[in-house]
């Protein structure tokens, strides 16, 4: 009877005051919030009488039990998947020695099981009065972050404050959601930014969910209320396997792999120069239109995000030539390279949908360093092992074309459509280039240009000119382009490919 009343004191948490209080802010407690996560009556806690053992400024007085945080594992669709929430009701979910060692605790059993690990962040911090104690706690989370990554797959989901150096962890995570209104996320508050900066901001317009997935890249999904956003995370898990050495889950198709796709002829242009909604592509392709997209209105010139085709998880890069005309800039590069080692951690194949004029040109682009983030890019794919199939729509031209996981870089298939121009250059920059000198020197300059810009388009950029030369392995039908991603990836699911031994890689940053 002691024990049973203890562990329902423990469950109903603090004073119906904090709870009270939570529920102003909008915010659903540490507990609601699991059992929205995981499936009903499946989550096993650890520890939850665990208190802390502080004393000083009063601590010895307040001892709690949970010390602040909820740990323990449950499934979701029935897999095992590991969780911490922090309790904003005790100690505002400020971490201490106690708090930190049950979250250490998690994240070794998450690593030591093979299965994702889920942190539900609603929390102030450090605990000041314990001082730097709890500082090291943090450090031990960032380390067993870094251990786990691209061993399971991590995903923060920001329910409230973050500040400081707990800012960390999400950023050391596969993804990161966010809920409007309620979390921010920042390094230092706005109290600290205007004493030292003199500018003065909210803590919305400083960290908040629409910042961090429009302008900073921190937030990979943002959503209006706790619900929505827990359902979401529940959705992206299913589309991850547990641990990098399982395939990600496959689930029968519900839509015909020979679907007729004869609507992508009416969704692409055939005219290079017009713009179109890649998305629009995408959700043609894959199965029941169905594409999380993952850093939606981030760096919006490149498209990534997961789907299924023939009930199996892929990855899909594509370029976005309703924004910057489908150019790569630094932030494209960047958000792509990301994903890409993503999906290469967790044996996702990649997708890559290729219309692409180059780089974007300028100088703020060459000062903020073009050459090094478009390297990144360059590295993901050349480094990826798991199956990559590539497939240019219209335009793929100079190096964007070769970063665009081309054959060259080792996609292992690489298809167009009849639009594609694959070339060093569109046709006028390149006569201008190639025959300068014939043009200033014709009488009549423009017809001249006219006619040697036809002519090397018809000689070097006709849709089959990088078949012929073993570029492309086959130029398809539009409307066939799902029946051949489908029919590619199955023959590539046994894939095996060896890297040289080595440490680690060395990327540019």
């Amino acid at each position: 009877m002691e024990l049973r009343t203890l562990r329902e004191r423990v469950r109903r948490g603090p004073s119906e005051k904090a709870t009270a209080a939570q529920r102003a802010k909008g915010k659903l407690t540490a507990r609601e919030r699991i059992e929205l996560l995981l499936d009903d009556g499946t989550f096993h806690e650890t520890q939850p009488l665990r208190r802390h053992r502080a004393s000083g400024f009063g601590l010895e007085h307040k001892r709690p039990h949970t010390d602040g945080v909820l740990t323990g594992w449950g499934t979701v669709d029935g897999r095992t998947v590991f969780v911490y929430a922090h309790d904003f009701r005790v100690f505002g979910g400020a971490l201490g020695e106690a708090h930190a060692g049950k979250i250490h605790q998690i994240m070794d059993m998450a690593l030591a099981a093979g299965a994702p690990l889920v942190s539900l962040n609603d929390g102030a911090g450090a605990r000041i009065q314990e001082g730097v104690t709890a500082l090291a706690g943090y450090g031990g989370i960032f380390r067993r972050n870094t251990r786990a990554s691209g061993v399971i797959p991590q995903i923060s989901v920001m329910l409230g404050p973050c500040a400081g150096g707990a800012a960390y962890s999400p950023a050391l995570t596969d993804f990161v959601f966010m809920v409007r209104a309620t979390s921010q996320v920042f390094v230092t508050g706005p109290d600290v930014v205007k004493a030292v900066t003199g500018e003065d901001v909210t803590h919305e317009g400083l960290g908040g969910a629409d910042v961090h997935a429009e302008t900073s890249g921190v937030c990979h999904f943002a959503y209006d209320d706790e619900r929505t956003c827990l359902e979401e995370v529940r959705y992206l898990l299913s589309l991850l396997p547990a641990n990098n050495r399982e395939q990600p889950p496959v689930f029968r198709p519900t839509d015909r792999p020979d679907r007729d796709g004869t609507a992508l002829l009416d969704l692409v242009p055939a005219d290079g120069n017009r713009a179109y909604d890649m998305r629009a592509v995408i959700g043609e392709l894959v199965d029941d239109g169905e594409f999380m997209e993952v850093h939606e209105r981030w760096a919006t010139n490149v498209v990534v995000g997961l789907a299924r085709l023939d009930g199996h998880a892929v990855g899909v890069v594509a370029n976005q030539p309703a924004r910057l005309a489908g150019a790569l800039d630094s932030l494209a590069s960047e958000k792509a390279a990301r994903f890409v080692q993503t999906c290469d951690a967790f044996n996702i194949p990649l997708v890559t949908l290729v219309d692409v004029p180059g780089f974007l040109p300028g100088v703020a682009q060459e000062h903020g360093g073009i050459v090094r983030h478009g390297a990144k890019l360059l590295y993901a794919y050349c480094n990826a092992t798991v199956p990559r199939v590539s497939v240019v729509l219209r335009k793929a031209y100079g190096g964007s074309y070769i970063v665009m996981d081309s054959r060259s870089i080792g996609s292992d298939v690489t298809y167009a459509w009849p639009t594609n121009e694959i070339a060093v250059m569109g046709a006028e920059a390149a006569a201008d280039v190639v025959f300068r000198r014939q043009i200033a020197e014709a009488d009549d300059p423009d017809a001249v240009r006219a006619a040697l810009v036809k002519e090397y388009a018809a000689e070097l950029m006709h849709p089959y000119h990088a078949a012929e030369r073993g570029l492309v392995d086959d130029v398809i039908d539009p409307a066939e382009t799902r029946g051949t991603l489908i029919r590619t990836l199955a023959m590539l699911r046994t894939k095996h490919a060896d890297l040289p031994y080595r440490k680690h890689g060395n990327p540019p940053q």
